[in-house]
């Protein structure tokens, strides 16, 4: 239940030992809460609410700061004190976390086995509810050239054609790709349409001459019967 106080209590209100702003100037941003830095984000609550409960609260309700990452505008809203323009700043705070984590280290990566590039796309897929298929475009040195969203699908489905799968590898003069699409499930184990376009892709890469390394369908380790949160179709000896 949201904490309720006789006045609004916005940041400036609280008692200077209460206030993440005075906490995080001493003590550094470590030092402050999930809810905290929220709070940070907000500024202040409605009248009659705390707005560290009720950070606190948004936190609760999405189960854990990266579910919040799922959430619309319209999500947002549904918790008291959280109106229109409170709502844009924290699915834009949110996008933005996103980005981020997204193009860390996106230049000059090496791809040398399924576990760096499911590593890679974790950030990507964090809140991610339909399968989204890429293409890493590689050179001889198994250097990432680009990474392409191939196709974009519904919660169950995603379709890949493999002629847009090479088309960006022929482009860039590609020596060999890695397909790469999530399972929004969290289970990575491969379905028969992913077993299907794998033989397509692999009969497509003899004949256009750039090497289909992988792949790779990426999960979550806790929905993962083996623990890895990925399956790679050539380490299962399927390419």
């Amino acid at each position: 239940m949201i904490a309720t106080y006789p006045i609004n209590r916005r940041i400036k209100d609280m008692l200077a030992n209460e206030r993440p702003q005075e906490r995080l100037e001493a003590l550094g941003v470590e030092a402050l809460s999930d809810r905290e830095v929220i709070a940070m984000i907000l500024r202040s609550g409605p009248p009659g609410v705390d707005v560290v409960s009720m950070s606190g609260d948004l936190i609760h309700e999405a189960g854990s700061l990266s579910n919040l990452m799922r959430w619309s505008a319209e999500d947002f809203q549904k918790i008291r004190g959280i109106g229109k323009v409170k709502s844009l700043q924290l699915i834009s705070v949110m996008d933005f976390a996103k980005r981020v984590l997204a193009a860390e280290g996106a230049e000059d990566v090496y791809f040398d086995n399924c576990e760096a590039v499911a590593q890679h796309f974790r950030p990507l897929l964090v809140g991610e509810e339909i399968e989204r298929f890429w293409v890493l475009c590689l050179d001889r040195k198994n250097r990432l050239l680009k990474r392409a969203e191939v196709t974009k699908g519904t919660a169950t489905n995603c379709l890949a054609h493999p002629r847009e799968v090479f088309r960006k590898a022929i482009r860039l003069s590609a020596s060999g790709i890695i397909a790469v699409h999530n399972h929004p499930s969290g289970d990575p184990a491969p379905s028969r349409a992913d077993i299907q376009v794998t033989r397509q892709l692999r009969e497509s890469a003899k004949v256009i001459g750039i090497d289909l390394l992988d792949h790779i369908v990426v999960g979550h380790k806790k929905h993962d019967p083996q623990g890895l949160g990925y399956y790679s179709f050539n380490e299962a000896g399927l390419i």
